[in-house]
């Protein structure tokens, strides 16, 4: 008999927690609603009733990994934590399609807890190593891999900074601003043509 009472006061403690926590949570929401639209009890409605919807959503994702990740970007924001999970997990699976080991490597070791940030680096890099291995002017391909030497990306924006340069310098006359430039910097030609044009202009 004790059994079952100690059982049904168990049970009652539970039921009574759960509803407590509930009542906090909404209480929680209806505050937040009422700080975002303090002045509009429509708005106040629509946006309880959207971040009551994500609450209940994150309640029942399974990815505890993304879960911890959406809730520390944001802890008071259920909505958000929704979308952000929604957008980490979905990055997290589009990189099991990776093909690049060493670009992988290089865009985990940027942002190794942010799956959608590894995502845009990742392609953003990717493109940048394609578009590297098409370019033509050796000379600049190999000052811009010294720079940045694992950073596609940072390559091909020197790539394209430093070709310029170098045209811009093939093609402007002969004169002591041209000498000093080059005789200071003999290898950079976005530096050549930046004292050029200090002298020059």
């Amino acid at each position: 008999m004790k059994k079952i009472i100690l059982i049904i006061v168990i049970s009652f403690c539970s039921l009574n927690i759960a509803f407590s926590q509930s009542m906090s949570i909404e209480t929680k929401i209806r505050e937040f609603a009422r700080n975002e639209y303090p002045n509009d009890y429509s708005m106040q409605q629509y946006i309880y009733k959207k971040q009551l919807s994500a609450y209940n959503y994150m309640l029942n994702v399974t990815d505890m990994e993304v879960k911890a990740f959406s809730i520390r970007e944001y802890p008071d924001d259920y909505s958000m934590q929704k979308y952000v999970y929604s957008k980490q997990l979905s990055a997290k699976r589009y990189a099991k399609t990776f093909e690049d080991p060493e670009i992988e490597e290089f865009a985990r070791r940027e942002y190794p807890n942010d799956h959608s940030m590894q995502k845009y680096i990742y392609d953003k890099q990717l493109a940048a190593k394609k578009y590297m291995q098409t370019v033509k002017d050796k000379e600049v391909k190999f000052f811009a891999r010294r720079e940045y030497y694992k950073d596609y990306s940072m390559q091909k924006y020197i790539y394209n900074k430093q070709l310029s340069a170098k045209n811009y310098m093939r093609y402007v006359p002969s004169s002591a601003a041209k000498s000093k430039a080059i005789k200071e910097y003999p290898n950079d030609y976005s530096m050549q043509k930046y004292i050029y044009d200090k002298l020059v202009y």
